[in-house]
């Protein structure tokens, strides 16, 4: 594996923590700035917007510049932002904070994935994109937990100034290894002929299924430490370590649903969204007893990312001949989910719903999603077409 890959990787890593470990910090971030937990629960929605609707944006107004420039820039306004968050006084100054790094966030996995295809002999493409998009999951296993651990001993502030010193490195690294002229170009072609691939029916079912994905998997996540707390009645120190367990579930994941995704792709992903609502299900019922709730977060993070790559390639099968736009929403639509999800979770805890009773909106919401996959699944034997090729 080169060296620039595994620069890109370590940012990918870090962007990816400073999402999810806000997750594990919560309750003493929102004792530390004087707000209720659900209040504190926007800085996971601030953030998701950020990225849905900042990162595009910025993608576009940025695309002149050569990728390795604008990487390194992403870099330095990540690393610069963590250290806000650090030293933020309030919770208003703190989400503007999360929502600068977060549109740096939504920038950075577009760009970064045109720059590793760009590494890698067109064979190993597949294997590029999926390093890199396997930072957040390991960013699960290794950056929630630890971030989570620096909080529990240092103080929630200690995780940002933790984040941001493993953004400086990653920057470092980047700028030392990363070819000067690698994916220097400047991503071309038609914007009109790019918006109609969106309507392709693939495209829209494929973008839907994710919000819906995560809708259900952030009204949950983002209350997590508090369940396990109150509900599950976890030390405070054994929560980084089932955080653990979820990250290794989801790398775990990811690799399984990569696998399936070259094998059977929509019928995999059938099964994987319905395997979802039943792993939600027995998170209801597995809350109270400690034992077994670790073993069902395990298969809980497996399921939520399993589905990750047979979507996302669906997706890019269906836009060969237009992928940059196609390619920029599918982080959108990841995080109007979890921008949802989160708002879902919050005004229903401060309107009486239990932290219990959260995982049964990630029932409800993949129900609909495996509903989704069928009829999309059904439209497209129904009326056989070739896939796009790519423009030339």
């Amino acid at each position: 594996m080169s060296l620039p890959l595994l620069a890109l990787f370590l940012a990918a890593f870090a962007f990816g923590t400073a999402e999810f470990v806000i997750a594990g910090v919560l309750p003493e971030v929102a004792d530390g700035l004087g707000v209720t937990i659900p209040v504190a629960g926007y800085l996971i929605t601030g953030y998701a917007i950020g990225i849905a609707i900042g990162g595009p944006l910025l993608a576009v107004a940025t695309k002149k510049l050569t990728r390795k420039t604008l990487i390194l820039l992403l870099g330095g306004v990540f690393t610069f932002g963590q250290a806000l968050c650090a030293l933020a006084p309030s919770f208003e100054l703190l989400m503007w904070a999360r929502v600068l790094v977060s549109v740096v966030h939504g920038t950075y996995f577009g760009i970064a994935a045109i720059v590793a295809v760009n590494l890698v002999p067109a064979d190993k493409r597949g294997f590029a994109v999926a390093l890199i998009l396997s930072g957040l999951t390991v960013s699960n296993i290794l950056g929630v937990p630890g971030g989570t651990a620096i909080g529990n001993a240092f103080g929630w502030r200690a995780t940002f100034w933790a984040v941001g010193a493993l953004g400086l490195v990653a920057t470092l690294a980047i700028a030392l290894f990363l070819p000067a002229k690698t994916g220097q170009s400047s991503t071309g072609g038609s914007f009109l002929r790019e918006f109609k691939a969106l309507g392709r029916q693939q495209i829209v079912t494929s973008l839907i299924i994710v919000i819906l994905v995560m809708i259900g998997q952030y009204s949950l996540f983002t209350y997590i430490a508090p369940l396990l707390r109150e509900v599950t009645l976890l030390d405070t120190n054994i929560v980084p370590w089932v955080l653990l367990l979820y990250g290794v579930g989801s790398t775990i994941g990811v690799f399984i649903g990569g696998r399936l995704a070259d094998w059977k792709l929509m019928p995999s992903l059938i099964v994987i969204l319905t395997t979802q609502a039943v792993a939600f299900a027995l998170l209801y019922l597995a809350s109270p007893y400690p034992m077994i709730m670790a073993v069902v977060v395990v298969f809980w993070g497996g399921v939520n990312f399993a589905f990750g790559s047979p979507v996302q390639s669906r997706v890019l099968a269906w836009a060969g001949d237009a992928p940059n736009l196609a390619s920029a929403l599918i982080p959108t639509g990841f995080n109007v989910g979890i921008a949802i999800g989160a708002v879902l979770g919050a005004n229903l805890l401060e309107n009486g719903f239990g932290y219990r009773e959260l995982p049964l909106i990630g029932t409800a919401a993949l129900i609909i999603a495996v509903f989704v996959a069928i009829w999309s699944y059904w439209q497209e034997l129904r009326s056989p077409a070739p896939l796009p090729r790519p423009a030339q």
